[in-house]
C-alpha cells in the first residue's frame, strides 16, 4: 500500500523547502523529494526583499536568515548604473528598496541562495510533520478525483509510489510536474545567450571605491539594447559575480571572459575565477498554476532573468499564499474557491513582472539609451541620463502587488490583481498590510496570528463579538487584536481589518457587517 502524506512537494530547492516549512509550521503532514543532497555555490537570487524577510519572521527564522549573510550588516543593497564602464564620468546610485522601507515590518537583506536555503532546510528539519527525502527524484504524477500519485526513485532503490491529497511542483522551469499534469508556458524569448562568471579580486573592490557603496553595478550601451552587463557583490572586499550578453556559438574555451569583465569595469584587474557558465535570457509564465489537486510554483510556474530580484522572491510568496490556502482546506475551513484563488492571484503577478517589469524594461531602456549619445549632444544625453535614473527609482516604488481582484477577497468594483499599485498606509482590500505601531508599543505584526487576524480599533464590542462567533462556528482561526484609533493607526482609516494568515487585508469596516458569517465564507472561499 502506498505510503500517504497530506502533501507531497517536488522540488527542494528555496520555495519547496519553504512551502514545507509553511505546512509544516501549520501541521499539515508533508513530503519534500529533491534530487540534489548539497547546495550548489552559485551566488544566484541575492536580494531578498523586504516582503521576503517578512515570511522569514512568520516562519520564526528571520535573526537566523540575517546571521547567515556574508556582507557586513548595514552594507547597502542597492545599485550603482555607468554608461559606457564603470569609469565613466556618468553613472547613477538611485534609491532602492530603502523608500518602501516604512510599509514593511522587516528591512530586505542579501545574500547567496545557498545561505538561505541552508537556513530553511535547518528550519525543515525541526518540523515532525515534515520528511525530506533528498536524492530522491520524482518520475510520474498522476491524480483522481480522490487524490493524487508521486512516484519517486532514487539509484540502488525500488521505486516507491507516494499518495498524497495534493501534490505541489517546485521543480524548477523544467518542471516534470507542470509537464506531466499538461500546464503549457508562454512568455519572451530573447534569443540571447548570456554569460555568468564567479569570481575573487580585491583590485575590482578597490577600484569600486569611487562609487557610494553599493551591492550591484551594472553598465548600459546603446549597442546592448536594453540588456545589462552587471557585477553583484558577494561578499565586500573580493567576491563577485558577473552576467553580461554574448554571442550565440561561444564556449567556455573559445572566449576570452576576463576580456568582457575587463571592458566593463573600465581597468584591468587580477581576478581568480571560480565559475564559467552560461544561461538563455528568456521569460515564461505559466498558463495556469492548477490542475486538479496538482499546483506548481517557483520556477515551475515562472522563470526570468535575473534583472531586479523577482524570481526567488515571487518563489516565496507563491508557497506564502499557496501553504495556509493547503492547510485551510486540508482542516476542514477552507473551501476548493480558496485553492482556485492561487493560481488566479498569483499569475497576473508574475505575468505582469515578466511583461512590464522585464521585457518592456529591457526594450524601452533599449530604445532610450539609442536616443543620443554624449558625443552627439552632450546636454540632451544629460537629459535622457536624467530621464533614465528616474525610471529606475519608479522601478521599485511602483511594484505593489496584490489581490485586488481575488474571488476571496472584497476588493473595490471592477478590481483587478495586478503587480502595480501605490505603497500607502491605508488599509485596502486585496493589499499588503502596513505595519503600525500599537498603544503597547509592539507593532501591529508582532501579534498578528497563524489564521486570521481582526483589528478592532476602537471598534464596538458587539461588532467584535460577532466576529468571534462567526469564526467559531465554522471553525474558522481567529484572533482578535483590540486597540484604540488613534495615532498612527488612524492611517488605516478603517475601525475593523481582517487580515488573512498571509498578511492580506481581505475586508475592511467601520461597524459591524450585517452578516460577518458571509464575510468569513467568502474569504475562506467556502461560498
Amino acid at each position: 500500500m502506498a505510503k500517504r502524506y497530506q502533501v507531497v512537494v517536488v522540488g527542494g530547492g528555496p520555495v519547496g523547502v519553504a512551502l514545507a516549512v509553511d505546512l509544516g509550521l501549520r501541521g499539515v503532514s508533508c513530503l519534500l523529494v529533491e534530487s540534489r543532497v548539497g547546495l550548489p555555490r552559485i551566488p544566484k537570487g541575492q536580494n531578498l526583499t523586504q516582503r521576503t524577510l517578512e515570511h522569514f519572521q512568520f516562519w520564526g527564522i528571520v535573526n537566523e536568515l540575517r546571521a547567515a549573510r556574508l556582507m557586513p550588516v548595514g552594507s547597502p543593497i542597492g545599485e550603482v548604473t555607468a554608461y559606457g564602464s564603470l569609469s565613466s564620468e556618468f553613472w547613477l546610485a538611485p534609491p532602492g528598496r530603502e523608500v518602501v522601507r516604512e510599509f514593511y515590518s522587516q528591512a530586505n537583506d542579501r545574500m547567496p541562495q545557498y545561505r538561505m536555503e541552508a537556513v530553511l532546510r535547518k528550519k525543515m528539519e525541526t518540523l515532525p510533520s515534515v520528511e525530506a527525502r533528498f536524492g530522491w527524484s520524482a518520475t510520474r504524477v498522476e491524480q483522481d478525483a480522490q487524490s493524487a500519485r508521486v512516484t519517486i526513485s532514487q539509484d540502488g532503490a525500488s521505486p516507491e509510489t507516494i499518495e498524497a491529497d495534493y501534490v505541489v511542483g517546485c521543480d524548477g522551469p523544467r518542471s516534470l510536474v507542470r509537464e506531466q499534469v499538461g500546464i503549457e508556458r508562454g512568455g519572451t524569448d530573447f534569443d540571447q545567450v548570456m554569460m555568468l562568471v564567479v569570481f575573487r579580486s580585491r583590485e575590482l573592490h578597490e577600484g569600486l571605491k569611487r562609487f557610494p557603496e553599493r551591492s550591484t553595478y551594472r553598465v548600459m550601451r546603446p549597442e546592448l539594447n536594453g540588456y545589462w552587463e552587471f557585477f553583484g557583490r558577494i561578499d565586500v572586499g573580493e567576491g563577485f559575480f558577473f552576467h553580461a550578453p554574448v554571442p550565440a556559438n561561444v564556449t567556455k574555451d573559445n572566449f576570452d571572459f576576463h576580456a568582457v569583465v575587463e571592458r566593463v569595469a573600465g581597468f584591468k584587474f587580477k581576478a581568480e575565477y571560480d565559475h564559467v557558465g552560461f544561461w538563455d535570457l528568456r521569460v515564461a509564465v505559466a498558463e495556469q498554476y492548477q490542475v486538479g489537486r496538482v499546483f506548481i510554483a517557483g520556477d515551475a510556474a515562472h522563470s526570468h532573468p535575473p534583472y531586479g530580484g523577482f524570481g526567488l522572491n515571487n518563489g516565496l510568496e507563491d508557497a506564502t499564499n499557496l501553504g495556509w490556502k493547503l492547510a485551510a482546506r486540508l482542516q476542514g475551513w477552507g473551501g476548493d474557491a480558496l485553492l482556485h484563488s492561487y493560481s488566479d492571484e498569483r499569475r497576473p503577478i508574475f505575468k505582469e513582472v515578466a511583461e512590464n517589469f522585464i521585457a518592456k524594461r529591457i526594450e524601452r531602456e533599449g530604445k532610450l539609451l539609442n536616443t543620443v549619445t554624449p558625443e552627439q549632444d552632450r546636454p540632451a544625453f544629460e537629459r535622457m541620463w536624467y530621464e533614465f535614473g528616474t525610471d529606475v527609482g519608479w522601478r521599485v516604488s511602483g511594484y505593489e502587488p496584490h489581490y485586488e481582484g481575488s474571488a476571496v477577497v472584497f476588493g473595490p468594483p471592477n478590481g483587478v490583481s495586478s503587480a502595480h499599485g501605490d505603497h500607502v498606509v491605508k488599509a485596502r482590500a486585496g493589499h499588503h498590510l502596513t505595519p503600525r505601531p500599537l498603544s503597547s508599543g509592539k507593532d501591529v505584526y508582532d501579534e498578528l496570528g497563524p489564521g486570521f487576524t481582526l483589528l478592532a480599533f476602537g471598534a464596538s464590542d458587539g461588532a467584535v463579538r460577532a466576529f468571534e462567533q462567526a469564526a467559531q462556528s465554522a471553525g474558522i482561526p481567529l484572533k482578535t487584536v483590540r486597540d484604540t484609533y488613534a495615532d498612527k493607526r488612524a492611517a488605516y482609516e478603517a475601525c475593523l481589518i481582517l487580515v488573512r494568515p498571509d498578511q492580506y487585508v481581505v475586508w475592511t469596516g467601520d461597524d459591524a457587517p450585517a452578516d460577518p458569517a458571509a464575510i468569513l465564507r467568502k474569504v475562506t472561499g467556502r461560498e
